[in-house]
């Protein structure tokens, strides 16, 4: 039997039904400084290790990656995490103000701009930064790769927080407060609980 060393042909990279370096993009949500506050299902050293992985990858393969961040402009919370921007020099932070990343224009014209159907995606929270532009993205046909050991893993796509980032929608908004005043009770108690092992 002769050995195998030679490379299989390569498939139609753009058309392939599997991820290639010519048909995905890569989208990173809010891995930022206040966000990371609030995990406690992992730690950050191993967010950011797998987080700074797709970048290099993604980089080495040539496949755009689409950054995001929230509250930036707003004064209320820093930019990308240092580590992760370090590995994507030249791909500029779309700041939003709303907690659903699709719903904002800039961000939603850069997957599009991008020209592919598949999009690679990552968002330090799974209940939110994940979730929402997860759902809308399969809606309109887009195939979505959520990957797994670059989130906050553990959370279900209904959660309280969930269930009042939904209703509140963007921290513009006048009423964005009644979100805030909760979070500002709830993770220092979730944390309280966690240190309690319950």
């Amino acid at each position: 039997m002769e050995k195998k060393t030679a490379p299989e042909p390569v498939r139609d990279q753009a058309r392939d039904h599997l991820l290639t370096p010519q048909n995905c993009v890569l989208a990173l949500i809010d891995f930022q400084p206040e966000q990371y506050g609030t995990v406690t299902s992992t730690t950050r050293e191993r967010i950011d290790l797998n987080v700074v992985a797709l970048c290099r990858l993604a980089t080495k393969f040539g496949v755009p990656v689409v950054l995001s961040t929230v509250g930036v402009d707003m004064g209320v919370n820093q930019g990308t995490s240092q580590v992760i921007k370090d590995e994507l020099p030249g791909v500029r932070e779309i700041d939003r103000s709303g907690v659903n990343a699709w719903e904002d224009a800039d961000f939603r014209a850069a997957i599009e701009g991008t020209g592919r159907r598949k999009v690679v995606i990552a968002g330090l929270w799974t209940e939110v930064c994940l979730t929402f532009p997860t759902l809308d993205m399969l809606a309109e046909g887009y195939g979505v790769y959520p990957v797994a050991d670059a989130v906050a893993a553990g959370a279900q796509p209904v959660t309280a927080i969930s269930f009042g980032s939904e209703l509140m929608r963007n921290w513009a908004r006048e009423d964005s407060d009644k979100l805030r005043e909760v979070m500002r009770w709830y993770f220092p108690r979730k944390q309280e609980l966690d240190a309690d092992g319950k």
